[in-house]
């Protein structure tokens, strides 16, 4: 065992640790970070009675910190990993049957618990970090306390967290005690060093490098948001004068497990190291010899549209919860100091804690282990936080595209399979359905290259943005490229496949439209695509990919009105519309050609949104066709019909009594349009253009709606023309209801004292009495104070104007006329 042991503060509180489980099944242990949790805890429980020769498992985070546990721990006991502690993470393992301790990682608890749910040989789970809040642990505990109340009420649960409150934890595992531990750390100095104005971070963060290398002693730690920027921030520091002892490593989760341990060991030449990373050194996992950590104070996280169905890759600030953890770094052998390339201003508006996975990333992958766990409802289980139900349903969504879910919602046999591949879904999907078209080769190839970000990203920069491309120029010499390669190799292993396989790369169109069915899309013009789900995607720029009438995105940017594509592949059409026939709906549409003017008669074949062909129906529905004819009068106006000058002024006379009387119909265009199913409707028998609409005579259509008694009382009331004194019969006007109107010359009219009346006697008729040249010069609707007034001061201006005209002095008793002056008697 280990001689240092002693010096761990987890020491101090193993003795009421192992008392407790002696007696108890659940615990939550809050321990800081350098108290030994991770490598003391399983170490000490693995000799109890209680366990009767069965497996401690514990769940780690991460791959990286899970292997580095196991070798910390077998080191302790003078064995080898594999002995009585190893690890099993995906596509690696190192166990045997003298195995006690199994440290696991990336759903691999959640496949044993589906494999058996009672869990034989296991007699306790530990979730170490359990404050980082993965999906895969958030989980696997649920998982476990479900089968822990139902089938395993022996098995032991503790859940150990740095940060985490321990409350909520208490009472998630049914009222457990919480048990807290102090770290064990050295004292830390914080600089506080943002970029200076125009900086780029990766040229901050080497300038801070070289201060702590000139500064402070032992290895300095480097926290950055991706490998892109561990890529600038590489260059950075080579261009700069770097002292020959000094040596650059890089950690992140896409090494190979050699490169990792170069960058987490002491250097066997004794260099300083430099070790650029991604979060992967946060927690879990000690790494020798640092003496400094520089943090560049953000994050890459992914997050899921559940508006759209596309992924996004964020960078995002760390939590200050996270900013600690990475500043404790510096502080686990000796006094460090820590550089934080922010402000103390920005440290005071960091939030205090990430948002968990499971609140913000595609569940999809829950979704199917839901359904293979039997759950429809997420809530039957118990949880920190409760996933989405709106998430788990889109994923529910996905996987019914993918034919995983049976009619029951619970999974079908070839989910299953999906979920026993221990891969995400949808490559999963895409691994099988391969396989069975005799290019499971390049399915593994491809599945492989879509799980490593590095070269997906590399993919996204290329050009022009095609993953195929990124297939073709694959070399084995690179190191990605290599880790790639044998990680396909692996997959084709585990699925059963030979190399000398189809292998055509035109095929891996149709691979990926397997693992994205929702990702198809089809071209629209101008770079643009629209996705079968209605969403609009393009590319930035015009690349070859843009000519393709079908792509499949694999990576999209979703920022903004339309995705922006990052990495696609072109789909060929025949291939999408045989192996995603079943997919593809027959729908007839009948609809109003408004450019055509006349009813438009097709079937389309559609994928969703997506118009994969349309043809001219030649019989549609009688109904359908009339239908359309509406929606396009509704769209487009009463314009369409035939309306003559007398249907127009009907309609206005009509107006004018439904203003007098309640019980009236109403006739106007809101009214008409709101009700064509009811007078039109009958009558569209075989009229499908604009053409025969307008020999409709559609006045004729709804004077038929008045009743005889209506019609007797319109022409009694409503006249359509008045007779004034000079006899003419003038147009009465009823363009405006409330104020029926004539327009007539004012020599026509004298001799009228009293204004007439319609409507019952009830309303003046208004008069627009006009000059000989039929301008108008007054309106009035009482002519009796007219001529007793205004009339003088108008006959004095139109007698300068007209003097050939008749202007008498009275005019109640002048001869009314239509000519310049009345004719002799």
């Amino acid at each position: 065992m280990d001689n240092n042991k002693n010096e761990l503060p987890i020491e101090q509180i193993l003795p009421q640790l192992i008392d407790h489980f002696r007696t108890e099944n659940n615990a939550a242990l809050i321990a800081e970070p350098g108290a030994g949790k991770t490598t003391r805890v399983p170490l000490a429980l693995m000799d109890e009675d209680w366990l009767a020769g069965q497996k401690i498992i514990m769940l780690e985070p991460r791959r990286l910190a899970a292997r580095s546990a196991a070798a910390y721990m077998a080191r302790a006991l003078g064995e080898k990993v594999g002995e009585r502690v190893g690890y099993r993470v995906r596509l690696d393992t190192k166990v045997s049957s003298s195995t006690v301790i199994e440290v696991v990682t990336e759903g691999i608890l959640t496949r044993m618990l589906q494999h058996d749910p009672s869990l034989p040989r296991v007699g306790m789970i530990i979730f170490d970090e359990f404050h980082e809040r993965s999906i895969h642990a958030d989980t696997g505990l649920a998982l476990a306390l479900e089968s822990q109340s139902v089938l395993r009420d022996d098995l032991k649960v503790l859940v150990m967290s740095a940060t985490l409150e321990g409350e909520p934890v208490s009472e998630l595992l049914g009222g457990a005690a919480v048990l807290s531990c102090t770290g064990r750390s050295y004292p830390v100095t914080t600089v506080y060093a943002p970029p200076l104005p125009g900086q780029a971070l990766e040229q901050a963060a080497a300038a801070s490098v070289m201060t702590a290398l000139h500064d402070c002693s032992g290895d300095i730690l480097v926290f950055l948001p991706g490998m892109r920027e561990i890529r600038r921030t590489h260059e950075a520091l080579r261009n700069l004068p770097l002292s020959s002892d000094v040596v650059l490593r890089e950690l992140h989760g896409q090494l190979s497990q050699e490169q990792q341990d170069l960058a987490v060991q002491t250097d066997s030449n004794g260099l300083r190291k430099v070790v650029l990373s991604t979060s992967i050194a946060e927690t879990s996992l000690t790494i020798q010899g640092i003496g400094a950590v520089v943090d560049s104070g953000y994050t890459r996280v992914e997050e899921y549209s559940y508006r759209t169905g596309l992924p996004l890759l964020v960078t995002h600030r760390v939590s200050k919860a996270a900013a600690d953890q990475r500043r404790g770094r510096a502080g686990r052998l000796a006094a460090g100091t820590c550089y934080r390339l922010w402000s103390v201003e920005e440290h005071a508006r960091l939030r205090p804690a990430a948002v968990p996975e499971i609140l913000r990333t595609d569940l999809l992958p829950l979704a199917l282990e839901l359904a293979v766990w039997g759950v429809k409802d997420p809530g039957q289980l118990s949880w920190m936080d409760e996933p989405p139900s709106h998430a788990v349903q889109h994923g529910r969504g996905i996987l019914s595209l993918m034919g995983a879910l049976n009619t029951t919602s619970g999974a079908a046999e070839h989910g299953r399979r999906m979920a026993e591949l221990s891969i995400h879904p949808r490559l999963a999907h895409m691994l099988i359905l391969g396989k069975s078209l005799n290019i499971g080769a390049l399915a593994c190839k491809l599945a492989a290259l879509l799980q490593d970000r590095e070269a997906l990203h590399d993919a996204g920069g290329a050009g022009d943005h095609d993953i195929v491309t990124t297939l073709e120029t694959m070399n084995i010499r690179h190191q990605s490229h290599a880790r790639i390669s044998a990680e396909a190799g692996i997959l084709m292993k585990k699925l059963g496949v030979e190399e000398d396989q189809r292998n055509d790369l035109e095929s891996a169109g149709i691979l990926l439209a397997f693992a994205y069915p929702d990702r198809i899309a089809r071209k629209r013009g101008n770079g643009s695509f629209l996705l079968r789900s209605g969403r609009g995607i393009m590319f930035k720029t015009a690349v070859p990919l843009s000519r393709c009438e079908y792509i499949v995105a694999v990576g999209v940017d979703d920022r903004g009105a339309d995705g922006i594509i990052q990495v696609a592949a072109e789909l060929n059409s025949l291939e999408m519309e045989q192996h995603f026939s079943s997919d593809i709906k027959e729908i007839k549409k009948v609809t109003w050609d408004s450019e055509g003017g006349r009813v438009k008669s097709v079937i389309q074949k559609m994928l969703g949104e997506i118009m994969v062909s349309e043809k001219q129906d030649p019989r549609p529905n009688d109904d359908d066709v009339a239908a359309a004819v509406i929606e396009g009068i509704r769209r487009e106006g009463l314009k369409l019909l035939g309306w003559s000058k007398q249907s127009m002024q009907w309609r206005q006379r009509v107006a004018f009594m439904g203003f007098q009387h309640d019980e009236w119909p109403d006739f106007s265009d809101t009214a008409l349009l709101n009700s064509l199913e009811e007078w039109l409707l009958p009558y569209l028998a075989g009229v499908r253009s604009r053409q025969e609409l307008k020999a409709l005579h559609a006045g004729e259509l709804i004077a038929h709606r008045l009743s005889w008694e209506q019609r007797q009382q319109l022409e009694l009331e409503a006249p359509t023309r008045l007779e004034v004194p000079s006899g003419s019969r003038i147009p009465i006007r009823y363009d405006d209801p409330a104020a029926p109107a004539v327009e007539v010359r004012l020599q026509e009219v004298f001799g009228l004292d009293r204004t007439p009346r319609i409507g019952g006697g009830s309303v003046p008729v208004t008069f627009h009495l006009l000059s000989p040249a039929r301008r108008t010069v007054q309106i009035t609707s009482d002519l009796d104070s007219f001529w007793r007034g205004a009339y003088f001061e108008i006959k004095k201006d139109l007698k300068g104007r007209y003097p050939k005209h008749y202007w008498p002095d009275d005019p109640f008793n002048a001869t009314p006329t239509n000519r310049v002056k009345p004719k002799l008697k």
